[in-house]
């Protein structure tokens, strides 16, 4: 899977790359058929402190698989996403699967 991570008006983390790549390399592995994956990592305007968002779009076979998430930092707004595009991906092979 190709896999481009983008720091929207913010310094570029090569800790942040290692994690979300390690993250998203499981996922690939678990789902072959993914093509690849654009992150936007970027700061919201809350002034809460949850203002770390992540972006991450999924090309695959069918309709683009979108998710986004604030958190506080962005480990868990990547790992929040990750989940929400598991659950999604999880529905998208039940269609792929042939019913028997």
């Amino acid at each position: 899977m190709q896999i481009s991570i983008q720091y929207v008006k913010m310094p570029h983390s090569e800790t942040m790359t290692e994690y979300t790549i390690g993250k998203l390399q499981k996922l690939s592995k678990k789902y072959e058929w993914l093509i690849s994956a654009n992150v936007h990592f970027k700061t919201g305007q809350e002034a809460t402190g949850v203002n770390k968002v992540c972006e991450i779009e999924l090309s695959a076979p069918g309709p683009r698989i979108f998710a986004t998430s604030k958190e506080k930092n962005f480990e868990m707004a990547v790992k929040e996403t990750i989940s929400d595009l598991e659950r999604q991906l999880k529905k998208r092979k039940a269609v792929f699967t042939p019913h028997s």
